[in-house]
């Protein structure tokens, strides 16, 4: 495993950095926790289809659960289907996971850096099986657009601060 620190030329000069406080995320482990693919309507939804294109649903999740002072587990779940006026062309379901080190983050920028760096680092995986499991499925292979996990991390900050109510001064 190497680090930007360990790494002669990481400061441009040919001189190591500090290793001691040099925050890194590393990834220990990654692994498909679940997977499942429907083609409930074949061979019939395989056949081509006059007009316009599918209708394409994706909803992202990521959880995240402390295995110990250091190392995080991470879960990017991504859930969606194709259809053509209310008929389903397929289904998929992936839970992509990953085991993080996060070493010398500031305490305040811990949760930020699992739930946006580790779900980032996490997604080109994710989306390559999701691609190949359509793809096996007998359709073209759906690549499914960069997320931005800094949205989606503000967007669970304020729900989960709405559902809190005004927090008092």
């Amino acid at each position: 495993m190497i680090r930007m620190a360990d790494s002669p030329a990481a400061n441009g000069n040919g001189g190591g950095m500090p290793q001691g406080d040099v925050p890194t995320i590393n990834a220990l482990a990654q692994y498909t926790k679940d997977l499942s693919f429907e083609n409930p309507n074949a061979p019939r939804s395989l056949q081509p289809k006059e007009g316009q294109g599918p209708q394409i649903n994706i909803q992202v999740n990521v959880n995240a659960q402390q295995l110990s002072e250091t190392d995080f587990e991470v879960e990017l779940k991504l859930e969606g289907d194709a259809k053509i006026q209310n008929e389903v062309l397929f289904a998929f379901e992936v839970t992509y996971a990953g085991v993080f080190r996060l070493l010398n983050i500031p305490a305040d920028q811990i949760h930020p850096a699992v739930m946006i760096e580790c779900p980032r680092l996490l997604f080109p995986f994710a989306r390559q099986i999701v691609a190949e499991a359509v793809r096996n499925g007998g359709f073209p292979p759906l690549y499914i657009d960069p997320i931005d996990f800094v949205g989606l991390y503000r967007q669970k900050v304020m729900e989960q601060q709405g559902a809190q109510g005004p927090l008092a001064s």
